[in-house]
């Protein structure tokens, strides 16, 4: 969660470009004529009642062209358009980055200091905004000690309520958090008194809840030292294979300067002494080549640099290297509740903090709704009112000692809504991205309520969405257009929700669309058994996946469905899984850089040149050296946002003049990656620039509609459904006959589901099982199995409570999924 914004009065429109004065001016008259009305009896409109608009004249962020639209105050407004036509560029990158900015104008220019410094949208007039909070999809983090409960001060309620309540009382609040350690300590102190120095002795004593065997982890590691390295090589042949370290670098340089080793001698021929030294050895400073560096061992530098993080959030092949090289066991001395024994000892009505934090939060509120503690009453409504929040809004069925890097991207965004829910604040701009993403149909009208009842408060509520279910409650829809990237950034309509239907966009077309069941269901032609699964809260289930066919794994918000699949099909031989983790880049990586087109590209510029690959490398030897391959020289001015400017020296196509030069097939480098995904394909296919490698890849890319991409994009300018299938197209090449998809219609427009429904038909007409997670009724409408779990979420989940067919579901309509799939196609 972000707090932003601020109310901009009309008299602060900065003027735009020359080329848009006359809208502007326009615009801002009707501004005036609104506010200028004195009232002269109790029926005229207040001039403060005039501001009841959010105002946006000449939006040009990202791939926006001049949009302006009005979006009323204290109404949800619901923002569509298909994946990359310009939705986030509008509200998030236009609207509530404006916002940002202008509250962060209000504090002094020391605070702004240690403040992130933000540019100003490109945009001539934003008026009528008011404070915004937004609610997006970012992970929690990656802090392997962050649980849904430190997340949402859940867990500092219970440690206070702990550290008065709880028997026998062994300390503050502190005693009870798994982040605090328990440290002592005793020694003169020297103080000037007087004038004079005056040595006192001096203790101290700290109680923390930590602990110390797992550090507050929860978990122990044990490494193995074969997966570190190779013991018949010495160093210097490249013996440690660790993800990131090279002897060519300064790892190389410090591992030869530190003297503890013989760097030329097999590791495995290494004395103890030595090996230890390799190893174990503490943090000591050394000097190499006249820089003062620090020496740490390979195993402590691998829990330094790795295993702080949470497995979950890291790049894929630090990941692999980290689940190959380290196994992961439950902490002997907390059973993984990572607090200490003394914390453990403390109860309240015979239960421990830790018994709390492993029950489920449905459960935990009922316990607290029953605890009976006038002297802590106050402190027990505000637990009652976030754990009743909890419920309310879907996820009763996690648990406090969740860690937070585990939930996903639905989720985090409605643990991050916690604090929204029962606020005072009023007048309050909400921005959310696609709230209904990893919801059931039942769980999208809890979700629909909880929207409107922000709404209701007097609250502004926009909302980037593609369910149908949830553009059906908007009061005003913004539609852009008509396409994606360059393709897209107008506004296509502006109106009602019954507008929309009428009208001929893209979404009002699809805005109806109802998959039909399949006449006929592909024959399966073999199984997957799955016995006595009971990840999560599983129920030691048995069910058999379908193998040649289109299986659909379902159910609600927290009943099983991705502990059944991830847990029991996901690292069996031959099935591949594409889940849910973000793409992470900078704006140097691109669809080239992240597919490994650009590997194979290069070096057939290479060839074609009789130069080195590196040249064509905008982050290696090629690179401008004005801008350093960036293509835009930043201006630090203070507290002042950076100003980014095209290079002077490359004319912001980040490739030295000389490389530039060189061509093949009759492009040069620049070129190349300025074409789309679609004109390089062609580029790519024959003749003087054929490339196979590179063609392969595209083809993948234009498979999964991103045909409109440029190659050499930014992946920072992507969408998130954009990167969802960027990330599917490179998945696509691996080899294997299952292929576990874990709701790939996530970000997705309606028309776009329809091109995914092709994709996966094709793969499962050459040959391949697939597998999805989903709860899109077109999906499961469109499958030719169903796995129903449930029936509810936590422990009233984890069982199977269908198997068949998409007919036989609809039919039976004995579960919650059954029955919104009949509505959903008609039955």
């Amino acid at each position: 969660m972000r707090l932003l914004g601020i109310h901009r009065g009309e008299d602060g429109v900065e003027e735009g470009a020359i080329d848009h004065e006359r809208s502007v001016s326009a615009w801002d008259d009707r501004a005036v004529s609104q506010t200028s009305t004195t009232p002269s009896h109790g029926t005229d409109q207040h001039p403060a009642d005039g501001h009841d608009l959010i105002r946006v004249v000449g939006a040009r962020q990202n791939n926006l062209k001049d949009v302006s639209v009005e979006l009323p105050k204290r109404r949800l407004t619901v923002f569509t358009g298909v994946s990359g036509s310009g939705k986030s560029s509008l509200v998030f990158a236009t609207i509530a980055a404006e916002s940002q900015r202008m509250i962060n104008e209000t504090y002094s220019a020391f605070v702004q200091g240690f403040m992130p410094s933000m540019a100003r949208p490109d945009v001539d007039v934003l008026t009528g905004l008011t404070t915004a909070i937004i609610v997006d999809q970012e992970r929690m983090g990656s802090d392997p000690r962050s649980t849904v409960g430190t997340a949402t001060d859940v867990n500092a309620m219970l440690r206070i309520l702990y550290s008065r309540l709880g028997e026998p009382h062994v300390g503050g609040p502190q005693a009870f958090s798994f982040n605090v350690a328990s440290v002592s300590g005793a020694g003169a102190v020297t103080s000037a008194k007087g004038g004079r120095e005056v040595k006192e002795r001096a203790e101290f004593s700290v109680t923390g809840g930590m602990c110390l065997r797992c550090e507050g982890r929860g978990s122990v590691n044990d490494i193995d030292l074969t997966a570190l390295y190779d013991d018949s090589k010495s160093i210097n042949e490249g013996a440690l294979t660790i993800p990131g370290w090279s002897m060519d670098g300064w790892q190389g340089r410090i591992l030869r300067g530190v003297g503890l080793f013989d760097c030329d001698k097999p590791i495995g021929q290494f004395t103890a002494k030595e090996l230890d030294g390799l190893l174990y050895h503490e943090a000591m400073k050394i000097k190499v080549e006249g820089i003062n560096l620090t020496y740490l061992g390979v195993i402590p530098q691998i829990k330094k640099s790795f295993l702080s993080k949470d497995v979950e959030a890291m790049q894929p092949h630090i990941r692999a290297f980290v689940e190959r090289a380290v196994t992961f066991t439950t902490c002997p001395d907390c059973d993984g509740t990572r607090l200490s024994e003394l914390a453990r000892s403390s109860t309240i009505a015979g239960r421990s903090i830790a018994d709390l934090c492993a029950l489920q939060i449905s459960d935990l509120a009922a316990w607290i709704g029953d605890l009976d503690a006038p002297g802590a009453a106050p402190l027990l409504d505000a637990l009652r009112h976030t754990l009743d929040s909890f419920v309310d809004i879907g996820l009763g069925y996690l648990s406090l000692d969740r860690p937070s890097g585990s939930l996903s991207g639905g989720e985090a965004q409605r643990t991050k809504m916690i604090r929204h829910l029962g606020s005072a604040l009023t007048d309050v701009t909400y921005v959310f991205d696609e709230p209904t993403i990893g919801l059931h149909p039942h769980d999208i009208e809890r979700m629909n309520r909880l929207l409107l009842q922000l709404r209701d408060k007097g609250n502004t509520v926009l909302v980037v969405e593609h369910k149908p279910e949830a553009i059906a409650i908007a009061d005003h829809v913004v539609d852009l257009g008509p396409r994606a990237g360059s393709a897209g950034g107008e506004v296509m309509f502006e109106g009602t929700v019954e507008g929309l239907r009428a009208s001929d966009t893209l979404t009002g077309r699809h805005l109806d669309d109802r998959a039909a069941l399949k006449d006929e269901v592909r024959t399966p032609t073999g199984a997957i058994e799955v016995r006595g699964a009971s990840t999560n809260n599983l129920q030691s289930v048995d069910v058999d996946i379908p193998l040649g066919v289109l299986t659909v794994v379902t159910g609600v918000a927290g009943s099983g469905k991705s502990s059944l699949v991830h847990g029991s099909l996901s690292g069996r031989e031959g099935v591949v899984t594409i889940d849910q983790a973000p793409i992470k880049g900078s704006r140097r990586s691109n669809p080239a850089t992240y597919t490994g087109m650009l590997e194979p590209i290069r070096k057939a510029f290479a060839k074609a040149n009789g130069v080195k690959p590196a040249l064509f490398s905008a982050n290696s030897e090629g690179a401008c050296p004005v801008c350093n391959g960036a293509g835009v020289v930043y201006a630090d001015l203070g507290i002042i946002a950076a100003t980014a400017t095209p290079c002077e020296a490359c004319e912001g196509r980040r490739f030295q003049a000389s490389v530039l030069e060189y061509t093949f097939g009759g492009k040069n480098i620049d070129d190349v990656l300025t074409m789309s995904v679609d004109e390089a394909e062609r580029f790519f296919a024959e003749g003087d620039g054929k490339v196979a490698a590179a063609h392969a890849i595209l083809a993948r890319l234009a498979r999964v509609g991103l045909g409109y991409l440029t190659i050499g994009q930014p992946l920072t300018t992507l969408s998130g459904g954009e990167r969802q299938r960027l990330k599917l197209a490179v998945r696509m090449a691996e080899d294997g006959g299952v292929y576990v998809l874990d709701e790939p219609t996530t970000g997705l427009h309606l028309a776009d589901v329809q091109q995914l429904l092709g994709l996966l038909d094709g793969l499962v007409d050459s040959g391949t099982s697939v597998v999805v997670i989903e709860h899109h009724q077109a999906v499961m409408a469109h499958a030719d199995w169903i796995v129903d779990v449930g029936p509810g979420a936590g422990h009233d989940g984890g069982r199977i409570v269908f198997e068949g067919t998409p007919q036989q579901l609809v039919a039976d309509r004995s579960t919650l999924t059954g029955q919104h799939l009949s509505a959903y196609v008609g039955g």
